[in-house]
């Protein structure tokens, strides 16, 4: 079946979001409680900041996504609602501790961090991502750790430094297959560029898993998305995700498509078929969405 009849082409004037997309508002006594943990030791969560349509899921669950080094972003890709700016070195050095303290009373057995892009400093942030990392596991060994960074613009130094900090996980993601990459991402931000940091990674460590995410419904075309799988796996990439874009303001990117349910599964078929580790492909899934779940499944499965 053709990318056009299973994508469901939305007149946005008339037409509102699929029943699919549908979630309900965040709430609940857990939820609440991290939200004001969270504020109290002014820490970040891309969850916010991205306007995840999953927060109330995940921190009702009991996990979130941290987003260090701060909310203002020093990149501008046209599909992200985070801040931009130029943060001028600004950084909270006691971050990895408060982190690991919020983890510890989360009762988390997987945490996932993040940043916003740090052009501004010399290191893009590197060394504190590591600090981080060994801080989490220096107090908890068995909490397994994923970590999803900028792409250091390509620098190995700053790459390696991330990935001698043994992360489980290192993800980057590509976001959109190469042909609309220069309309989606920041001009400074390349898709050759992207799968190169993947690569790299296995080129220090082949232990790492690594993992990367695309999303749908930017007007990308069947061919493009199979190659942008080829490309990926042609960098070891172990683990996919697929997710459906969503327009986070009137200023950011307009959604071309919606993708149905079936079409996600086809893709999950697809890169299940060219040999991925695990795929988490759906109208919902994010990069980090549930990824203690989709990383302990195919672990065992792995294992098996």
């Amino acid at each position: 079946m053709s990318n056009s009849e299973q994508t469901q082409v939305v007149d946005f004037k008339t037409s509102p979001k699929p029943s699919w997309l549908k979630v309900r508002a965040p709430g609940g006594e857990n939820y609440v409680r991290i939200k004001d943990m969270l504020k109290t030791l002014n820490l970040a969560t891309v969850c916010q900041e991205a306007r995840c349509p999953n927060m109330g899921e995940c921190w009702g669950g009991g996990t979130a996504t941290f987003m260090l080094m701060g909310e203002v972003c020093t990149r501008g890709c046209r599909f992200c609602a985070v801040k931009t700016g130029n943060p001028r070195g600004k950084i909270d050095n006691e971050e990895p501790e408060k982190v690991g303290w919020a983890i510890s009373k989360m009762g988390l057995e997987y945490v996932v961090l993040t940043s916003v892009d740090r052009d501004d400093m010399a290191d893009q942030g590197s060394e504190h991502f590591a600090r981080t990392i060994r801080t989490i596991r220096e107090g908890d060994p068995k909490l397994i750790v994923e970590v999803l960074t900028p792409d250091f613009k390509g620098d190995r130094e700053c790459i390696e430094r991330v990935t001698r900090a043994k992360p489980h996980v290192f993800a980057h993601n590509i976001e959109t297959t190469e042909k609309l990459t220069r309309g989606v991402r920041d001009p400074r931000a390349g898709y050759r560029q992207s799968l190169r940091v993947l690569e790299m990674v296995k080129e220090i460590d082949s232990t790492r898993y690594t993992k990367s995410s695309i999303m749908m419904g930017l007007g990308e075309e069947r061919d493009d998305v199979l190659q942008a799988l080829r490309d990926l796996r042609s960098v070891g990439c172990d683990v996919v995700t697929f997710g459906q874009y969503l327009q986070p303001t009137k200023r950011h990117l307009k959604v071309q498509s919606f993708v149905t349910p079936e079409e996600f599964q086809d893709w999950q078929k697809i890169s299940e078929d060219m040999g991925f580790l695990y795929v988490a492909s759906g109208p919902l899934v994010r990069s980090s969405y549930r990824a203690g779940e989709f990383f302990m499944k195919s672990m065992i499965e792995k294992q098996n």
